[in-house]
């Protein structure tokens, strides 16, 4: 594993350990990405979820289609390759994929939508609800320990994303010609607070060090990674960074399917993203900054 990416325990980082929080704190400002091991998160539902993933993308796209994601911004059901592209893109990513978001009722904001029902994986939804909660409670945690280390309440978060407008996206990334386009994900930075990543060991996500190099992530298996977002770097005043980062195919090994969950934390539609700092920021309402940040990236 690299260095610049730290690999640290859960367990000792939320007891206080002080090496453990020390190599958080230099990661989260340096370059806004680190690893937790010893997370709770339970192994044979993960193994689940890739089971019921792997099931719903080897429909035909007659079926698949027919949960589009049209209409709804992207923000539930599934979108096909070729659609979403990075930010001053023009060559779009090499992936398919669904998103599902929390189990809903009227405590929940009127702008988050309910998810769909895939009939023909019998267990998908299930297990992505059960993934998405067990998610949401280490996202809310990680947050807490963020918190912390910004001299904030450990609380300060919570009530930002409890009833958030948070979501999981299983992604499938078909085998790429290494050699005409080897980016399966372009360089891009994530909208929300904080992103949790499963499926990382797979190998090809790189993130972009401060000198311009490109840095693999290795972490080792069942290792969740953890990044920050730009509405995160936003309300630091770009104290913590959301880091460039893609996914890429290694020309020297075989392309293979590649599979992926991202668990993107995001604060409820009408949370006001302003400074932590500063009083006087007028700030921008979460919904207003996702809307906008989504017709960047062509799922608008």
């Amino acid at each position: 594993m690299n260095n610049l990416i730290p690999e640290l325990s859960f367990k000792q980082i939320e007891r206080g350990d002080t090496f453990s929080i020390n190599l958080l704190k230099d990661a989260l400002s340096n370059h806004g990405f680190f690893s937790i091991t010893e997370h709770g998160l339970s192994d044979s539902l993960v193994d689940d979820c890739y089971k019921s993933s792997k099931e719903f993308f080897d429909l035909d796209y007659d079926i698949k289609n027919t949960y589009s994601s049209v209409g709804s911004k992207g923000a539930r059901g599934y979108t096909p390759k070729g659609i979403e592209t990075a930010v001053g893109e023009k060559i779009a990513d090499q992936k398919e994929f669904w998103h599902h978001g929390p189990v809903i009722d009227e405590s929940f904001d009127k702008k988050i939508p309910q998810n769909l029902i895939i009939e023909q994986v019998p267990n998908f939804n299930k297990n992505f609800d059960n993934l998405y909660s067990e998610l949401h409670n280490i996202g809310s945690r990680v947050l807490s320990v963020i918190a912390l280390s910004l001299e904030l309440e450990s609380d300060y978060f919570e009530s930002w994303v409890k009833k958030g407008n948070s979501l999981l996206r299983s992604i499938h990334y078909p085998p790429v010609d290494s050699e005409s386009n080897p980016h399966r994900a372009r360089a891009h930075e994530d909208i929300n607070l904080i992103t949790l990543l499963i499926g990382a060991e797979e190998g090809g996500l790189e993130v972009l060090s401060k000198d311009g190099n490109w840095i693999k992530v290795a972490p080792s298996s069942k290792a969740i990674v953890c990044n920050i977002g730009d509405m995160m770097q936003l309300v630091t005043d770009n104290k913590l960074k959301s880091t460039t980062h893609r996914v890429i195919q290694d020309k020297k090994s075989e392309s293979k399917p590649r599979y992926s969950i991202p668990f993107f934390l995001h604060p409820a539609p009408s949370i006001n993203l302003k400074s932590i700092y500063r009083d006087d920021d007028k700030g921008i309402l979460a919904d207003d900054f996702l809307n906008q940040r989504l017709k960047e990236i062509k799922l608008y």
